[in-house]
């Protein structure tokens, strides 16, 4: 299936909550890969790619995150392929 590539922007309350670490372990139990990172506004930019059905996953799971997070907003963009080897935490 065709990989695809997505900008996810999670507003909320998804900072001190795991949300990064949880949105890795995610990825990696899916298979998608890129980057996730805290910003200074306080929410949280996700970089993703993987086939459509597994992005649909993984999109369902930010609208929730892990237990403490409470996420208000996703908005979400399509981006060109950056052929990411792994799904990190950007620090």
């Amino acid at each position: 299936m065709e990989k695809i590539h997505k900008e996810i922007l999670v507003k909320g309350r998804v900072q001190g909550v795991y949300f990064r670490a949880s949105a890795k372990n995610t990825a990696d139990d899916l298979g998608i890969t890129g980057e996730v990172k805290n910003l200074p506004d306080g929410n949280v930019f996700i970089t993703a790619e993987g086939d459509e059905h597994t992005m649909e996953s993984f999109i369902a799971w930010c609208r929730q995150g892990p237990p403490f997070a409470k996420v208000t907003e996703l908005v979400i963009t399509v981006a060109p392929l950056q052929n990411y080897n792994a799904f990190e935490v950007v620090r």
